[in-house]
């Protein structure tokens, strides 16, 4: 078993390998590649990812870091997708520039996603060729790289028989820390159902052993006035904290107010548990007055989870000793190499994941591409129907979906006013002029990335 890691040089890529270093036997993987097209970062994670597999867990992986897409995808069974278009420099524009205009400044939501989405398109379909050409014939791509939502519906549309699956960590990193404030150890007997578009989706039940949790859950949000284990809650100081730490890398920071958000959203809509991200489309405004406009999200990270983890390498370098907290390890490591062993082995095995919704939600669109849980096994997903979503939530998700639907069209046919309609129809923006004005400042900063818009 061959897997490659596309965007080798990801702080997540010691994290990922780890996980699979930890199912080797079940993956029965004898080869790691990294692939990048950043040689400096990659050699630099390299050296931390060669520890991990063969001094800290004694491995016989083999690892190979590579610049050259044969020899990356060379008969490989699974490539592990987490590609950054631009890099950190282009998610800082992306957070930017929509607040210089009022508008929220995400790099998945709102007019920075769709940026982002325009940026990545083109890249996920030249990836999806060379496996085609390169890797074993029953290979299966599985993609982190954001905005999942807007490459899953360029892959159907451009590459519809390609073999990729598309995920999402983020609802996972809400049961960890639903988990954690209902003070289950044993996370891996909570079962949820859920439905949704990627980063735009609700939890409409949550069970522990059986036992509906969505009651306890709601009153211990509503007494917290937040959705956070209680012991994070007794230093607020440094939960609020822009710097430090980013081994919670969901919990700190500005992500102090999108959990804050979940209680906010709950109080008013208390049925169902949003997906934190729906914050940024329900509460723009507010998001918006809580933002910095000179130090986004993109900030935060380069200043922890980034210097951390670069700063740690070079410590092993010079001192021969690994701090194992500057890299994340678990879930979303756990999460892609789990969904492996399930495609692998046929086990049928219970995940969210993104997918053509083929009559699973009735009034949703049938090529939409909707997140919903589904079974696992060699053939790929098998997905669980759901029943009728309300008109609150299938409003809400069909003005996202054509947004998103408009902006591949706009990128495939190079169509300025496309782009334009995509931009004003999504809710984070108030009205056409500022759209407009936020689209032509994208594209400027995109020069390079970016189709040609007529």
């Amino acid at each position: 078993m061959i897997i490659t890691i596309v965007g080798g040089g990801s702080t997540f890529t010691a994290g990922i390998v780890k996980s699979i270093a930890l199912r080797k036997d079940e993956l029965d993987v004898k080869e790691i590649r990294m692939y990048d097209i950043n040689k400096e970062r990659q050699d630099t994670i390299g050296v931390l990812v060669d520890w991990i597999l063969h001094e800290e867990l004694k491995t016989d992986i083999k690892l190979t870091l590579s610049y050259d897409k044969a020899e990356a995808y060379k008969d490989a069974d699974f490539i592990f997708a987490q590609m950054r278009v631009g890099g950190y420099a282009m998610r800082e524009q992306d957070e930017k520039i929509p607040l210089r205009h009022g508008c929220v400044g995400q790099e998945t939501c709102g007019c920075g996603g769709l940026a982002y989405g325009m940026r990545t398109i083109f890249p996920m379909i030249e990836m999806i060729d060379d496996a085609e050409k390169y890797a074993k014939k029953d290979y299966w791509i599985l993609n982190y790289s954001n905005p999942a939502s807007i490459v899953s519906e360029a892959c159907r549309k451009l590459r519809p028989n390609a073999r990729i699956i598309n995920i999402c960590d983020m609802p996972i990193a809400i049961i960890d820390v639903v988990a954690a404030a209902l003070e289950i150890k044993d996370k891996e007997n909570i079962v949820y159902d859920y439905f949704g578009l990627n980063h735009f989706g609700w939890f409409t039940s949550i069970e522990y052993k059986g036992e509906d949790v969505m009651d306890k859950l709601r009153k211990y949000i509503h007494e917290h006035e937040i959705l956070l284990p209680a012991a994070y809650l007794k230093d607020k100081a440094a939960l609020q904290s822009k710097k430090g730490s980013e081994q919670n890398r969901h919990t700190k920071g500005s992500w102090y107010y999108v959990w804050k958000g979940v209680y906010e959203i709950m109080e008013n809509f208390p049925e169902k548990l949003p997906n934190t991200y729906l914050n940024y489309y329900l509460q723009a405004k507010e998001f918006v007055e809580h933002s910095d406009p000179n130090r986004t999200r993109a900030n935060e990270v380069v200043e922890t989870r980034e210097s951390n983890l670069f700063e740690g390498i070079k410590k092993y370098q010079e001192t021969g000793i690994v701090d194992e907290t500057v890299f994340y390890a678990g879930s979303h490591g756990d999460w892609i190499a789990d969904l492996a062993i399930a495609l692998k082995n046929d086990t049928k095995a219970r995940f969210l994941v993104i997918t053509e919704n083929r009559g699973a939600i009735p009034n949703m669109p049938y090529d939409a591409m909707v997140e919903v849980p589904a079974y696992i096994g060699k053939k790929g997903p098998e997905v669980i129907a759901q029943d009728n979503i309300p008109l609150f939530e299938q409003g809400l998700m069909m003005q996202q979906l054509n947004c998103e639907k408009l902006l591949v069209e706009a990128a495939i046919e190079g169509s300025y006013e496309k782009a334009l309609k995509a931009f004003t129809l999504n809710k984070t923006v108030p009205s056409m002029k500022v759209a407009k004005e936020v689209l032509d400042d994208m594209i400027e900063a995109n020069k390079g990335y970016w189709p040609e818009l007529k």
